[in-house]
């Protein structure tokens, strides 16, 4: 059991090293801090391994997802802010979330560790107070759950055409130890927590003979973390690195005035322009035209030709 252990804890921290940040900024995460609520749920794009398996996995740039708990003053209920104090360790006036982690099961850690995270806040829709300090502790009486491997993996033959898993393994699906609240993932801890507040993510909606409608809870070991995203009863809250705060300050944004395209940050050009290490040797066939008062282009009997690549066996071209 020693090296089984061992061994898990090496697989699980490699898979969840990440890798360092980089491209432009898209989320403002100062202004995010900012205006979080407790009970928001928080959307990251994952930077490691773990994250692209289960971006492949759910179809999603979503990979994970938290809650936002506040501060520790925010929480109400005087036996789960002990709780909190007794496993966090750090400033009480950190911004806190709790999330389910590969190798560190269900924690309490600090929002500044996403500070370098494309973000995004999901925020549900009408949730009172009081439900909200619900949501908060269910998910605090969560900590220290384990993180659902298996789960994850089942997760994956779910979202697999039938084609490869057969129709009837889909009720079977998640019954094992369903519910027996020792493990969990990152969307599933959530999705149970409103659930208990009989907050609607997705429900499945069925009408009525006597035309009523009825609503059924999913199984919330089917909830990924786009699903926040995707549901209509969750506000999605963007703070971009650049905001645009009315109808026409898009127009004064600071483009670069070269015309330049990015494909990424290192590789940039300007469309039709050929570097020098580009331009190909010249034939017999071709020519390059130099014109100073048409530094790009040259025009003749109505055509016009780029300056470079001209073909002398064009027609156009030899009947002058």
């Amino acid at each position: 059991m020693g090296i089984r252990a061992w061994l898990g804890r090496k697989i699980s921290d490699w898979l969840v090293a990440e890798k360092d940040s980089s491209g432009s900024p898209l989320c403002d995460y100062d202004r995010l801090s900012y205006e979080i609520r407790p009970a928001d749920i928080i959307l990251v794009e994952g930077r490691s391994r773990v994250s692209e398996v289960i971006k492949i996995i759910t179809q999603s740039t979503w990979s994970h997802s938290a809650l936002y708990v506040g501060r520790v003053h925010d929480i109400v209920d005087p036996d789960r802010r002990a709780h909190i104090e007794r496993l966090y360790d750090g400033d009480p006036n950190d911004q806190l979330v709790i999330e389910a982690i590969l190798g560190k099961g269900t924690i309490v850690t600090p929002l500044i560790n996403y500070r370098e995270d494309h973000l995004r806040i999901c925020r549900p829709r009408g949730l009172s107070g009081k439900d909200a300090q619900h949501v908060i502790g269910y998910a605090i009486d969560s900590l220290g759950s384990d993180y659902d491997v298996k789960q994850l993996l089942d997760l994956a033959r779910f979202v697999f055409p039938w084609a490869i898993l057969p129709r009837r393994f889909r009720s079977s699906l998640f019954e094992h130890n369903a519910g027996i609240p020792t493990s969990t993932v990152c969307s599933t801890m959530m999705a149970s927590a409103f659930m208990a507040v009989k907050f609607p993510i997705l429900p499945i909606i069925q009408q009525n003979e006597d035309g009523t409608v009825s609503l059924y809870q999913r199984n919330p070991r089917h909830f990924t973390p786009r699903d926040f995203d995707y549901s209509p009863y969750f506000d999605i809250i963007k703070y971009p690195y650049i905001d645009l705060d009315n109808n026409t300050i898009y127009q004064n944004l600071p483009w670069n005035e070269e015309g330049m395209v990015c494909n990424d940050e290192d590789d940039c050009f300007i469309p039709g322009e050929v570097s020098s290490n580009q331009q190909p040797e010249a034939t017999p066939d071709t020519a390059v035209v130099a014109a100073a008062e048409t530094p790009t282009q040259i025009k003749y009997k109505g055509n016009v030709y780029p300056l470079i690549n001209i073909n002398l066996k064009d027609p156009k071209i030899k009947e002058g």
